[in-house]
């Protein structure tokens, strides 16, 4: 049991980090509260569109780094971690093409997403709606900055052997809250992995490498508390200002196919694949969030309260197509090491450890 501690360490650290990224952008999402409901949610949408999609790829990854499968009765634990990289398309948005309402560029209309760059400052100026074209009832601020162009995900899984070269894996963390702030996770999935080289009768001693056909499905849930407020001096709020049941809701789904080919070559087995993957996020904002639905004579924000505002869903927060990956796995004893690298929409990484009986 004491061999399982560093791996129970390591998922408690792989959850922290992605979960202490994401909460540096709770001051991004603040900023984004400038508009009405609907300004806002376009607002919301474009900036945190790489992070949703990031994360969505990410949970897709860290399924196996071999095509051979676990012996009858035979377990591996296995946690690691896969980091999504943004890609350059996805770092930044144009407010031109928002449709927003009342709310413009007060410079160059490109701004960062989550993904973005941590230097760029887009400011904007929100208009009143009664009077767009007064001078005196403008707010000027600025819109988020970028948080990080790498977007990590952590998995946690056990793999058994069954009949007929065939394997199953279940992936699962209990709903877990790490603290007040940085908000409670949860993820279950499942995967099964079959070697399919090893089904051509007396071919199978002369194959020199396995071959299997994998699929796999995860689901994480991510609960966040927030804390979006009225800026100080501000020019009045209605509706209610009970701000403290303010949270963060979100579903992240992805299923996984892949053809792997590998081959062990002593401790050490590299490993090739091709595959399809999809991704889905359904997010929402529930709770009591003031928006800016005006501006004073004074150039000073009117707030007003909604609640529930914002649901982040459908195709522009998933990801899916194809993608290839090479990697490796490296069996010292019980002890094993992993290390791959994804071709697709959104490349990643994945770095873990594990065991095997």
């Amino acid at each position: 049991m004491k061999k399982l501690y560093p791996l129970i360490t390591l998922v408690i650290l792989i959850t922290v980090a992605f979960k202490a990224n994401a909460q540096s952008s709770d001051d991004g999402i603040s900023q984004l509260f400038k508009g009405s409901p609907g300004d806002v949610n376009k607002l919301v949408g474009a900036y945190s569109n790489p992070l949703f999609k990031g994360f969505g790829n990410s949970l897709n990854g860290g399924w196996t780094n071999t095509a051979k499968t676990q012996k009858f009765l035979r377990f591996a634990i296995r946690v690691s971690a896969t980091a999504s990289i943004v890609p350059n398309a996805d770092k930044t948005y144009d407010l031109n093409t928002l449709g927003l309402a009342n709310v413009k560029a007060s410079g160059s209309s490109i701004a960062p997403t989550f993904g973005g760059d941590k230097n760029l400052s887009t400011g904007i100026v929100v208009s009143d709606p009664a009077a767009p074209n007064d001078p005196t009832r403008k707010y000027n601020t600025t819109l988020p900055k970028g948080v990080s162009q790498y977007i990590p995900a952590p998995q946690v899984q056990l793999t058994l052997g069954l009949v007929k070269n065939t394997d199953v894996t279940v992936r699962f963390i209990p709903t877990t809250k790490i603290t007040d702030d940085v908000g409670s996770v949860g993820m279950f999935g499942f995967g099964f992995k079959h070697n399919i080289a090893q089904d051509f009768g007396t071919a199978k001693h002369i194959i020199p490498f396995d071959l299997a056909i994998a699929i796999g499905y995860t689901r994480l849930s991510y609960n966040k508390p927030l804390s979006v407020t009225p800026d100080a001096g501000n020019g009045g709020t209605s509706g209610s200002q009970d701000y403290s049941n303010q949270r963060l809701e979100g579903h992240f789904s992805g299923w996984n196919t892949q053809i792997i080919l590998s081959k062990k070559l002593l401790f050490f087995t590299p490993f090739v694949s091709v595959g399809y993957l999809t991704s889905s996020t359904d997010v929402g904002l529930k709770g009591n969030f003031p928006f800016v639905t005006g501006v004073n004579n004074l150039g000073k924000p009117v707030y007003t309260t909604y609640a529930d505002p914002i649901s982040i869903s459908g195709s522009s927060a998933s990801v899916s197509g194809a993608r290839a990956d090479v990697g490796f796995q490296m069996s010292l004893f019980f002890l094993k090491i992993y290390g791959s690298y994804s071709f697709a929409e959104y490349k990643s990484a994945n770095v873990g450890i594990g065991l095997g009986f």
